[in-house]
């Protein structure tokens, strides 16, 4: 069995025992390694533009029964491509290839996909810097490019 030193003099062999034994701790080493933002698309930003690639239905997942209506998108900062999903009825007919969209974080919890949509992180909140809100609300026009 390894005890702490302890004593009057044993302070800098304590916070270098602590240091030491932190690393077990998983969520210390991702921190510290940068791990999670060298994984990321985004690299840990909260929001990114992106190119529409591609426009696609992914089924959702059992038991529900649906087709939901996402994006494939090139992101402008690092050129990796990502899968967005577009909130709101008839959404996708506010979008064609090559409009630039901002995406966000969909909300699963530790960055993760959320409820039945299979692998799709990000959802779309604007594009051509109009709110994707607005136009499914018709209360704003899609600017002509």
């Amino acid at each position: 069995m390894v005890t702490s030193p302890r004593g009057e003099f044993a302070a800098r062999q304590q916070r270098k025992k602590r240091q030491r034994l932190r690393w077990a701790d998983k969520y210390y080493k991702r921190r510290l390694l940068k791990l999670d933002i060298k994984s990321d698309p985004l690299g840990g930003s909260p929001q990114a533009k992106g190119i529409v690639l591609e426009k696609l239905g992914i089924e959702s997942k059992q038991p529900n029964s649906a087709i939901r209506k996402c994006v494939r998108i090139q992101l402008v900062k690092n050129g990796k491509s990502i899968t967005a999903f577009l909130p709101g009825d008839g959404a996708l007919n506010f979008i064609d290839e090559h409009d630039e969209v901002g995406v966000h974080g969909i909300g699963g919890s530790m960055g993760r996909a959320m409820g039945d949509i299979p692998g799709v992180r990000w959802q779309v909140f604007n594009v051509n810097d109009v709110s994707l809100n607005e136009l499914v609300y018709g209360r704003k026009e899609k600017p002509r490019r």
